[in-house]
């Protein structure tokens, strides 16, 4: 019996242990002779760390006994390996009696009562350890933080906060401690409570803590401690700790605090220290934000801004302040200066005139903006300091103060030009010098003053270049120098594009003491005796011209304005001035008029005056002509004309350029147009056709023009005709006729289609057309489907081509076949489109059969299965009959073994006679076709034969030739009823010996063989094949002779056909298998 009831909870007593003593192969202690039973290795408490190998002594004497270990009351088994646990087995000599249980990878399960048992033997009764206990230590595995280990938790300074730290499952309880900043924390309180197994607990721990300035950026840590850890766990987050900064400090750049200068660029730092986060920096200047900027340096916990401000005299008394602040601060801490601005005047500004006339006083102030301190002021005369009349202090801006000197002083012609300072000094700017400076103006006449130009009395042309300059010596202020003329100044026109300068005036130019200024004109009859001037203050000089000059103004007057054809007109010429006098005479468009002279008038510009009238009648041809006078002056070599032109009213004249016939094309427009003279213009044009007057508002196809022109469009033919115009005015009436001319393309109006002819007849084929024009030469012929690229129609050289009003013939004189076919009849009159009609032309003429050469076969098998089909065409007109014979009998197409089908297309016919179930005995025979029509008849053999061997090809030759291919051509033979192919056997005439070439595609009939040497002559057969046989070399037409040309002669074509038969001297081969 095994022991199967040791993990069974018994007594030690139990009568188990007597069954397990019985079971051979247990810890048992050898039986050596009266050996004293007991204990000599006790076991004793254990404690250990979960995970950890223990192993609990047994050292006993009890020679014959079983040991095993008891855990909990449970027995464990006298094994040594302890089967049912893995972890557990026996350690030590057992013949020394050592028997200790050996535990790997310690658990809690572990944890428990142990005894060592020894079972009863023959030599003594059981023994019973005492009882231990193993204590299995398990450590805490996690702790968990709140806030969150590992996290930065922002805390504000001086608040409490709470934090709580609760350990993982752990035997025994863990102590909790918390640390802050390295510190331990005395406010926590401590909970133990039950693990998630039996024997495991949980400690919860919370502190209370009130975070400092100093804990920013350091450690909050919670540490559990415990037998378990031989060093403590820990969990931990970073304080972050807000705080407010320190108080600001202005750093005040020198020894001198507040105190700067106007202009100065003062730089000044304001630096925050500490705070978290660092401190915000904002400058105020009199209570007011500035834009500001700051940075922070967080190694050094520091904030700075620096304030840059240009230092202006209005800052004076200004308080700059430094304020700083975070988020967490209770308000804002501030630092303040006070500035002292030192400022110099901005500006010095000297009053009253420096301009005065000699020998009298001149008076000025100076007076100086505010500056801080005040300065004193002194005057200076080129080099000379001058004694101020009265000096005065006054309170000026931004705290400072305003100075104020005047001053009197008598000028001389000497101070001229002299340099007035005003200069401003103080001990506070003494590397500084503030001045005003005038120059004296003092004022003086002018000396002398003449005139340099033309001489007194000298003659100018009108349009002459004329420069008068005037000058004058010295005086203060430079002389004006201005011109008069007749005394008017003189002053530059404004210059245009249509009006060019005729005075151009100078500037006034220094040179030294001396001052000019020229005036440059174009002498004009106005400056004839005109008297120029030149002034300067109370001096004057002038100077007078004298300009020869044409007529200024040349009038024509006339006595009366409306003049009709017979009336007389006066006219009189005026000349209004000139200087010299000039002659007045007329003409008439080229021809001179005789004239008289009229009292002469007073003339402008001191010139002389002239007039001359002339009589004429008029007639309506003088409209619009002009009547001249001219006016001549001999001194100056020139002519003035003006010219009269001539209002004539008279009725509508036509003109010699009316246009009597308009010519149009149909569809297009047409303009009959108006060539009339008349004073006044028409008041109007009325057109009338064939007794219809056309509105003169325009219809849809008319519109009269603003001439009177008459515009017509989509013109028909039915528009040609004559249209009678009427034209009037307030003067009368006239009339004109205007035929128009209608052009149209032709029409086909009639053709004889289709016109026939016997052959060698003659016939006219007839086009007769409407058009217009008609011209001789508009018909043209051709004949449809002939190449267009013939040079001319030569089909068209032996008929007549005529032509006769509206109606062209061509006329065939000897008709021929090839004359057949169709024609085309164009019209061409010059207006589009051309007109083209077709006629056909049929030649009539007897049958005619096409005759194969050589004789026709059709071959079929005899076998009274198979059928044959003959064909049969021929060319006739009209169309053809076709009868069909066998062996010279007439053919019963009755019979149902014989079928005919008949095809008519244009001159070209064909029959198809299908002969079914042939029999070699009754159908192997010549069969001849007929065709017949009213004109004759013809006919042609057909031999329907066996299938045999096919025929020999013919008209074998060459096509192209190069030195290493040839080029061929043939004509299959009949192929014996059967598909045939075809095969080239060549041979070089230098190197005896066959070679063979298949032809393909299989139906091909040219072929071109490569692979030959350069000049070198060679042998070639045709031979044709199908499945009976072949046509076999014998045959001298499918053999040829040939030499390909040499690498240096040029290749293509050859000239000649190359001969079929052999080259004297070479005896023919046959083939050998």
């Amino acid at each position: 019996m095994g022991i199967v009831g040791y993990a069974v909870r018994t007594p030690i007593w139990a009568p188990l242990i007597l069954v397990g003593l019985m079971t051979t192969g247990l810890a048992q202690s050898p039986m050596p002779a009266a050996a004293h039973r007991g204990f000599w290795d006790p076991p004793t408490n254990l404690t250990a760390l979960e995970g950890s190998t223990v192993e609990l002594q047994c050292g006993v004497t009890a020679p014959g006994s079983v040991i095993q270990w008891v855990k909990d009351g449970l027995l464990l088994g006298p094994d040594p390996r302890i089967p049912s646990f893995s972890r557990y087995h026996l350690e030590g000599d057992p013949t020394r009696g050592e028997f200790h249980l050996h535990i790997d990878a310690c658990e809690l399960s572990d944890d428990a009562e142990y005894e060592c048992q020894v079972g009863r033997s023959e030599l003594g009764p059981e023994l019973v350890s005492p009882k231990v206990f193993l204590s299995v230590l398990v450590p805490p595995k996690t702790l968990q933080l709140t806030p969150e280990a590992g996290s930065t938790v922002t805390w504000v300074a001086g608040q409490e906060y709470v934090v709580t730290c609760v350990s993982g499952d752990a035997k025994p309880a863990p102590d909790i401690t918390f640390f802050q900043s390295d510190q331990t924390l005395s406010d926590v309180s401590s909970d133990v409570n039950e693990g998630s197994q039996e024997k495991l607990s949980t400690t919860e721990a919370t502190a209370r803590v009130i975070p400092q300035s100093s804990d920013n950026g350091q450690l909050l840590v919670c540490e559990a401690s415990t037998p378990a850890l031989v060093t403590p766990i820990q969990a931990s987050f970073t304080m972050n700790v807000l705080f407010p900064p320190g108080p600001p400090a202005i750093e005040w750049p020198g020894l001198d605090k507040g105190h700067v200068r106007a202009g100065q660029n003062l730089e000044l730092p304001c630096v925050a220290r500490g705070g978290n986060p660092l401190a915000t920096i904002q400058w105020l200047k009199n209570g007011q934000p500035m834009p500001t900027a700051w940075g922070t340096e967080h190694t050094q916990a520091v904030a700075r801004s620096v304030l840059v401000i240009t230092v202006r005299p209005e800052d004076h008394g200004s308080r700059l302040s430094c304020q700083v602040y975070n988020s967490v601060s209770p308000g804002t801490q501030e630092q303040s200066v006070t500035l002292q601005v030192t400022f110099p005047p901005s500006a010095i500004t000297i009053l009253g005139s420096a301009s005065q006339s000699e020998n009298k006083n001149v008076t000025l102030c100076c007076v100086t903006k505010s500056s801080r301190p005040r300065v004193l002021l002194r005057w200076w005369l080129g080099g000379r300091q001058l004694l101020p009349t009265e000096e005065t202090v006054m309170d000026g801006l931004h705290g400072g103060h305003i100075s104020m000197s005047n001053l009197t002083l008598l000028v001389q012609r000497d101070d001229n030009g002299l340099s007035l300072t005003c200069e401003a000094f103080s001990e506070a700017f003494s590397k500084e010098t503030f001045k005003k400076t005038l120059t004296l103006n003092v004022k003086y006449p002018a000396q002398k003053l003449w005139i340099e130009g033309p001489s007194e009395g000298q003659h100018l042309k009108t349009g002459t270049r004329v420069r008068m300059v005037c000058l004058a010596i010295g005086g203060n202020p430079d002389p004006s120098l201005t011109w008069y003329k007749d005394s008017r100044m003189v002053t530059e026109p404004r210059q245009t594009q249509e009006s060019p300068w005729r005075v151009q005036l100078g500037s006034l130019e220094k040179s030294g003491s001396t001052f000019s200024r020229e005036l440059v004109l174009i002498t004009g009859p106005s400056d004839n005796q005109a008297k120029f001037s030149c002034k300067a203050g109370q001096l004057s000089a002038s100077t007078r011209l004298v300009v020869q000059f044409p007529p200024t103004n040349l009038t024509i007057l006339a006595n009366t304005s409306a003049l009709r054809p017979g009336d007389a007109v006066n006219l009189t010429c005026v000349s209004i001035s000139s200087n010299p006098p000039v002659n007045l005479s007329w003409d008439k468009e080229g021809e001179r008029l005789e004239d008289v002279a009229a009292p002469p008038q007073s003339a402008p510009f001191k010139g002389s005056a002239a007039s001359r009238s002339v009589f004429l009648r008029v007639s309506s041809r003088d409209h619009g002509h002009r009547v001249t006078c001219c006016a001549y002056s001999a001194e100056l070599r020139e002519t003035v004309n003006a010219f009269y032109r001539l209002h004539v009213l008279y009725p509508p004249e036509f003109l010699g350029e009316q246009v009597p016939v308009v010519t149009a094309v149909e569809r297009g427009e047409a303009l009959l147009p108006v060539r009339v003279s008349a004073n006044p213009a028409p008041e109007a044009f009325n057109w009338t056709f064939r007794g219809y007057r056309l509105s003169p508002a325009g219809g849809p196809r008319h519109r009269i023009q603003a001439g009177g022109a008459l515009q017509l469009w989509n013109v028909t033919r039915a528009d040609g005709g004559l249209y009678q115009l009427h034209c009037q005015n307030s003067e009368g009436t006239a009339e004109a006729l205007v035929r128009l001319d209608v052009h149209y393309a032709p029409t086909i109006r009639a053709l004889q289609d289709p016109t026939e002819v016997n052959v060698g007849g003659s016939v006219d084929m007839v086009c007769a057309v409407d058009a217009n024009p008609v011209l001789p030469e508009m018909f043209s012929w051709e004949k449809l489907g002939e190449e267009e690229d013939k040079e001319e129609d030569k089909s068209l050289d032996d008929m007549e081509k005529i032509s006769k009003g509206s109606t062209g013939r061509l006329r065939i004189h000897h008709a021929t076949l090839d004359q057949a076919g169709t024609y085309q009849c164009i019209v061409d009159n010059g207006v589009v489109p051309p007109a083209r009609g077709v006629i056909r032309l049929v030649v009539r003429f007897a049958p005619q059969v096409e005759h194969p050469t050589p004789l026709s076969k059709v071959a079929a098998a005899g076998d009274s299965t198979s059928s044959a089909t003959l064909h049969c065409r021929a060319r006739g007109v009209p169309n053809v009959i076709f009868t069909w014979t066998k062996n010279g009998v007439l053919l019963d197409l009755q019979d149902p073994r014989y079928t005919e089908h008949t095809y008519h297309q244009g001159s070209v016919h064909s029959s198809l006679l299908t002969i079914a179930n042939v029999s070699a005995a009754q159908d192997y025979a010549l069969f001849t076709c007929t065709a017949t029509n009213p004109l004759g008849s013809d006919h042609t053999n057909i031999q329907l034969v066996s299938i045999g061997r096919p025929d020999p090809p013919v008209g074998l030759k060459v096509v192209s030739m190069t030195p290493h291919s040839v080029g061929l051509e043939w004509k299959p033979g009949f192929d014996g009823g059967l598909p045939q192919r075809f095969r080239i056997r060549y041979e070089a005439l230098e190197r005896p010996g066959f070679l063979y070439v298949d032809v393909l595609p299989l139906q091909a009939t040219s072929f071109t063989l490569t692979g030959l040497q350069p000049a070198t002559r060679y042998r070639v057969w045709l031979l044709a094949s199908n499945a009976l046989g072949d046509s076999g070399f014998e045959d001298k037409g499918i053999q040829l002779a040939i030499t390909t040309p040499g690498l240096d002669q040029p290749s293509g074509e050859p000239d000649l056909q190359l001969p079929t038969e052999l080259p004297a001297g070479i005896s023919e081969k046959t083939e050998t298998g």
